[in-house]
């Protein structure tokens, strides 16, 4: 029960986070909508968060955590200080130069991040997304080095600093951008109505927004360094060199990098080939928004978990213990993993709509983003199964496994992505994205598959009489709650009415109506097991 607890807290401020995430989507698509600065901005996040999401959430705490608590309980805290301040040294001083390197080079280098934008006649999106991302490089060092405080607070079994660190970036976003707003005499109403937006004001929002990430990057590193010095760890630096614990950590986070954030890349992969067409670098951007908060809260949150706790029980040769926090991370998480997809999967236009309609985000862009929300929904439980399976290796130290599975992966993701996105294109010029979703959808099914046949044969799964009994009675209780959702979608409008056409409170009541129908249903028909839901409520 300590798994779940952890993974609660860290679900809770994911939670949050995910939630302020959303505030700022909206204000975002309200004054940006799927222009030109919208894309270019968002081609500016995506490459520093793809750091952040391979190290914060993915490779580095893969490798790192195991590496570290395995020093810290069989050689001491000297030892794991020692360790700490190694890696720290030469994190910093090869991602400095990487950061500096990237930052001169990337007007050439944007023509493999976003190679449509070259072709544009204007150059006004590549011109934005080289300014732009020129700004937010400096954000991959600091949630790097942030990602090392996080891992090593992990170890010490403090989840929440963490967890909650990611709620700064969004918050200082909210913030300068209601700044940005006011220095126009752009009221916030103005925004969430249909008043257009300058271009010259649009751009300044993009600047402002870009500055922003990189000063939230600098408050969460000073954030957990504070953490890390409240349970006596401090962070000093030493002489950079590759120590034998510097090279282990190598060995485990190269292969490591590429398992664990193989969604993430595919992600990369497909804006690459989105920004050839108008638009759809911004429509994937706000699908991925909404499948990524089931995402973050149930896998990310359970894996992060997950991994310190296979660690402690492997290490102790429990197997038994890890065998039985393997199973109740995939209980819990298909539980709560499985409705979200249907609800994605049969709500798509109601729940686009009702988060992000508004301003310059139109009923095209709702039908645009619908598309691909249902079309990442089909690979949501595949992503969160990643997420779940990976500890499994990571514990052990095999990285190389899940490696393979995820190049694997990458290469289905990137022919079938091209392939469906030309196919659609032909048909549908403005809904080529979908295609690219799709593929992501199907790449994630292939990993996720590959996983757990090579942990069931390793002997890392094995699905106990539990876990058996109460899958089937979990997609039953989805899919019962999918027939109200399927209502609510065909009668939004009427809904959406009963409350002062106010779409979003509309949804958001929708929304906890069906998650209440899913929760009874599921104990109705012993999917979930009341006294487990109010234990863990108290517990909680």
């Amino acid at each position: 029960m300590r798994l779940l607890r952890s993974s609660a807290f860290v679900g809770l401020f994911t939670m949050a986070s995910r939630i302020l995430g959303f505030a700022r989507d909206i204000l975002i698509a309200a004054v940006l909508g799927t222009g030109p600065v919208a894309e270019a901005f968002f081609v500016a996040l995506r490459f520093p968060n793809l750091f952040r999401r391979l190290f914060a959430e993915g490779a580095f705490n893969a490798a790192f955590v195991p590496l570290y608590a395995r020093t810290l309980e069989g050689e001491g805290e000297d030892k794991a200080r020692q360790l700490l301040r190694e890696i720290l040294s030469v994190m910093i001083m090869a991602l400095s130069l990487f950061v500096v390197v990237s930052t001169i080079a990337m007007p050439w280098l944007m023509y493999a991040i976003a190679p449509g934008f070259a072709i544009d006649e204007d150059g006004l999106r590549l011109n934005l997304a080289i300014l732009f991302t020129q700004i937010t490089m400096p954000y991959i060092l600091l949630m790097s080095v942030t990602a090392m405080m996080g891992g090593v607070l992990n170890s010490h079994d403090r989840f929440i600093a963490a967890a909650a660190a990611p709620i700064l970036l969004n918050m200082v976003l909210i913030s300068i951008l209601a700044y940005a707003m006011r220095d126009a005499g752009i009221s916030l109403s103005d925004a969430l109505t249909n008043e257009p937006v300058e271009v010259e004001n649009a751009k300044r929002f993009g600047l402002y927004l870009c500055i922003g990430v990189t000063i939230s990057g600098l408050l969460q590193a000073l954030f957990l360094f504070v953490g890390c010095r409240r349970i006596g760890v401090k962070l000093s630096l030493t002489r950079p060199r590759i120590t034998p614990g510097v090279r282990r950590l190598i060995v485990l986070g190269v292969p490591g990098a590429i398992a664990a954030g193989v969604t993430q890349v595919n992600i990369i992969v497909s804006q690459q080939i989105a920004s050839f067409q108008d638009g759809a670098v911004a429509l994937l951007y706000y699908a991925d928004r909404l499948y990524q908060l089931p995402l973050g809260v149930i896998g990310i949150a359970m894996g992060v978990a997950l991994l310190p706790a296979l660690s402690k029980r492997l290490r102790a040769d429990d197997n038994q213990g890890a065998a039985n926090a393997m199973n109740r991370a995939l209980e819990i998480s298909m539980a709560l993993t499985l409705p979200a997809a249907v609800a994605m999967l049969v709500m798509p236009n109601f729940l686009v709509s009702g988060l992000f309609q508004r301003g310059e985000f139109d009923a095209m862009d709702v039908t645009g983003t619908a598309l691909a929300v249902q079309a990442f929904a089909v690979g949501l439980p595949a992503f969160v199964l990643i997420k779940v399976f990976a500890p499994g290796f990571f514990a052990r130290e095999d990285t190389r496994t899940p490696m393979r599975f995820a190049a694997i992966s990458m290469l289905v993701n990137v022919v079938a992505g091209i392939a469906l996105f030309i196919a659609i294109k032909s048909y549908y010029p403005d809904f080529g994205h979908v295609g690219l979703a799709a593929a992501t959808s199907l790449a994630g099914w292939i990993n996720a598959i590959l996983l757990m046949i090579a942990l069931r044969k390793s002997g890392g799964l094995e699905m106990d009489a539990r876990l058996r009994n109460r899958l089937p009675r979990i997609v039953i209780a989805a899919a019962g709650m999918g027939v109200f959702v399927a209502c609510a979608e065909i009668w939004a409008d009427q809904i959406t009415a009963l409350f002062l056409d106010v779409r979003l409170l509309a949804l958001m009541i929708v929304t906890g109506v069906c998650a209440g129908i899913y929760g009874l249903i599921a104990m109705a028909i012993g999917a979930l097991r009341p006294s487990e839901v109010l234990g863990s409520l108290k517990r909680q």
